[in-house]
């Protein structure tokens, strides 16, 4: 069986054409999956923060009630928010004691200063409760891109004592 030249022609270009597709891949391939690796990582991080408000959001509601009762022996309720944080933070999956807390006044000439949960002076004050968390605690992948850099969360209230009834 003898071929025609255009037969030779046509399978030359569809070589040609395969070839192009493996450099276009090879190109294009990386750039989705960075995308993809980002796309993962930014939605660690947004899950994380979201842990983390919400973490102290319960802290806040914490330290507007009445805590007779709530608190062990010798326990103030600084050192009970900043435990329950924690617990919150380790049984969302992250490591509770790598977390770093601060209650500070946030008004008045002690602004900035560690703020006294159970000084009954500190009565309808606004303080600041704050907690970050390195980032390469929250990270799936191990890269240095952002080493250096918390994922954190600041949450503003007023001191004050809500009694339960029952």
């Amino acid at each position: 069986m003898k071929r025609h030249p255009w037969q030779k022609h046509e399978r030359w270009q569809r070589d040609d054409r395969r070839g192009a597709a493996m450099v276009e891949f090879a190109i294009v391939a990386p750039l989705f999956l960075l995308l993809i690796v980002g796309t993962v990582e930014m939605g660690n991080a947004l899950e994380a923060s979201t842990h983390l408000s919400s973490a102290l959001r319960e802290a806040g509601r914490l330290a507007g009630m009445d805590w007779t009762g709530l608190l062990a022996e010798s326990e103030s309720p600084n050192t009970k928010i900043i435990r329950d944080i924690q617990n919150f933070m380790t049984a969302a999956g992250y490591p509770g004691d790598q977390i770093a807390i601060t209650i500070t006044s946030v008004e008045g000439t002690d602004e900035g200063q560690t703020f006294d949960l159970g000084n009954p002076d500190n009565e309808m004050r606004l303080f600041k409760i704050e907690a970050s968390i390195p980032y390469e605690q929250v990270s799936s992948f191990p890269h240095g891109f952002m080493q250096g850099r918390d994922v954190a969360a600041r949450l503003v209230m007023r001191a004050g004592r809500i009694s339960l009834m029952n």
